[in-house]
């Protein structure tokens, strides 16, 4: 009998297992199995094939069977995932019904999730920024949360690594907060955003309004056919599938790249529970998985191991990966697993018109969305009775209208021939929040999910520094769409929970003590140094960029350090 279990342990082995397929999941899988590595992927939703398995990338609005409208009892089933801006006909297979994966809301939290191969990635907003010295300067200078382990410089080649993989579009705009990257050609401003452009760097020279970048394939390179990518061809309809692999995605990318190693298993349909640790070796030795479907238990074995499950969920699985060494969770020795969870306040927002302007209207589609305003407050001194700063999206759109008072014929004509109104603009907040002990995530100690896995509970919330921030930012925009003479302008400092804005990071972060923080400068656990993680779970702050890029590029980083240290026989 002991034979066979070796061979059963034998066969379940492999040289590395990455716990998730989404962004940072999919970037582990590609540099390990480049470096050589047998590797596991493990996910936990169904599988899903680029192209083959996104049904209505294709598909017109009439052939949509509600027109792309969701049916209001699917809506009145939904209300957390139904406020998530890419929900809807064409995309709801893409997401976590309310009901099939229950957590518990200590304080209102709106949890976006995407079970599936590649995860998030297939519906992203692909907006991609570099951190500066002054995000990860910023808990130093201030004292929210602990000192990042490292700074731009440790990170910047591997920013360059990342980006000229992905295909990243965007200008070299010189702007010291935000550094330049390896760039495709931007996306250009239309006619009212360079005007408010303008006016902005007019009134302020140290305010910039820029071209978003983000991960698009503007214009192709040999590494994307290499991948089989194709240019991306504006047609906007990103969160169904690219067909083209015009965007990233670990579907297109990522993933087939690992595939074509020959190193890579993927293992749909499989429910992390827990990370299994040996006290005598001292070492994590695999993980413990449960079969989403026939909810059969197996354990996998590998000498290093990724956990990339998407940052409350990597939460979830470490404080559930309890042992005599670690009752708390793994790795678990400073007590901060599961605590200072900070994210991106995006509730608030400001509208109005523009009545210049109109011998043009735009042409074509921009999925870079429009400008982007780097954070502005903040950054070389204290100026403000809040801390840190925020950042911006804008962008300004012209549509038609027509007059459907009319009767018979009239009505007819007018809705035949629309004619185009004024301007309309629009900017979102996107501000950082602070990281606090007081927001967190725990394990309830009773109720279950369907596969004996405790519900996580979730315990965030806005505080006086978010309201504070929030007020700036509504009263600086209202004062720079007065300057640049828009009219009707709507403030909105909408009630939306966290989570909406989907950018949750922390939980299991990065510092240089093992008494304060989870993991080393290298997303290495201080107390378990063969399981790194490399999602938003191992961020110390947030600063206001959108944060993806900044996983991939430590996904990266992580796996070359963690196969040198394994050939070293360090770990």
């Amino acid at each position: 009998m002991s034979n066979l279990n070796i061979r059963a342990k034998e066969k379940h082995s492999y040289d590395a297992i990455v716990i998730g397929s989404g962004i940072s999941g999919g970037w582990a899988a590609k540099e390990l199995c480049e470096k050589g590595m047998k590797t596991l992927v493990l996910e936990r939703g169904r599988d899903v094939k680029h192209i083959k398995d996104y049904p209505t990338t294709n598909l017109y609005p009439y052939e949509l069977e509600h027109r792309g409208e969701l049916p209001f009892q699917v809506q009145k089933d939904n209300p957390i995932i139904n406020r998530c801006y890419a929900f809807g006909e064409a995309t709801d297979h893409f997401f976590v019904k309310d009901k099939e994966h229950p957590y518990i809301q200590d304080k209102p939290f709106d949890w976006i999730r995407s079970y599936q191969v590649g995860g998030k990635s297939l519906t992203w907003a692909r907006q991609t920024q570099r951190w500066s010295d002054l995000d990860f300067n910023g808990p130093q200078r201030d004292g929210f949360a602990v000192d990042w382990p490292i700074r731009y410089k440790d990170i910047k080649p591997w920013y360059d690594y990342v980006e000229r993989f992905v295909g990243i579009s965007g200008n070299r705009d010189g702007i010291d907060v935000l550094p330049d990257g390896e760039f495709l050609p931007a996306y250009p401003l239309n006619i009212v955003e360079e005007y408010f452009k303008g006016t902005l760097e007019g009134l302020y020279p140290d305010r910039h309004l820029i071209s978003a970048r983000c991960a698009h394939i503007s214009k192709v390179q040999p590494i994307h056919i290499q991948q089989g990518r194709g240019q991306c061809q504006n047609r906007t309809l990103c969160e169904r599938g690219c067909p083209f692999g015009g965007y990233f995605s670990s579907n297109s990318s990522t993933l087939p790249w690992a595939e074509k190693t020959g190193n890579l298993t993927l293992k749909p349909d499989s429910v992390v529970h827990s990370v299994i640790y040996d006290e005598d070796l001292k070492r994590a030795t695999g993980v413990r998985v449960v079969d989403r479907l026939s909810g059969e238990e197996t354990e996998y074995y590998a000498r290093i191991i990724f956990v990339n499950a998407a940052a409350l969920n990597t939460n979830l699985i470490l404080l559930n990966s309890k042992s005599s060494r670690f009752p708390n969770g793994l790795g678990n020795d400073s007590g901060t697993l599961g605590k200072y969870i900070a994210f991106h306040n995006y509730s608030a927002r400001i509208y109005a018109q523009h009545e210049g302007h109109l011998d043009y209207k735009t042409d074509g589609r921009n999925p870079a969305g429009g400008g982007y305003i780097p954070r502005f407050r903040n950054l070389y001194e204290q100026e403000t009775d809040y801390l840190r700063g925020f950042a911006a999206g804008f962008s300004a759109y012209r549509g038609t209208q027509s007059d459907q008072s009319k009767w018979g014929s009239d009505l007819k004509e007018s809705l035949l021939n629309p004619s185009y109104g004024n301007w309309g603009v629009g900017s979102h907040m996107m501000g950082e929040t602070i990281p606090k002990e007081s927001n967190h995530v725990s394990l309830d100690e009773d109720k279950k999910d369907q596969w004996g896995i405790p519900l996580l509970k979730i315990a965030v919330d806005y505080d006086e520094n978010d309201e504070k921030m929030k007020k700036d930012y509504l009263d600086t925009m209202e004062e720079l769409f007065r300057e640049a003479g828009f009219t009707n302008i709507r403030r909105d400092d909408g009630t939306q929970a966290p989570g909406l804005d989907i950018h949750e990071m922390g939980g299991a972060r990065m510092g240089h003590d093992p008494n304060t923080s989870v993991l080393n400068k290298w997303n290495q656990m201080h107390a378990v140094p063969n399981v790194f993680v490399t999602d938003g779970a191992s961020m110390t702050s947030t600063s206001t960029q959108n944060p993806s890029l900044t996983y991939m590029a430590f996904s990266a980083r992580s796996v070359d350090y963690a196969v040198d240290q394994l050939k070293k026989g360090a770990i």
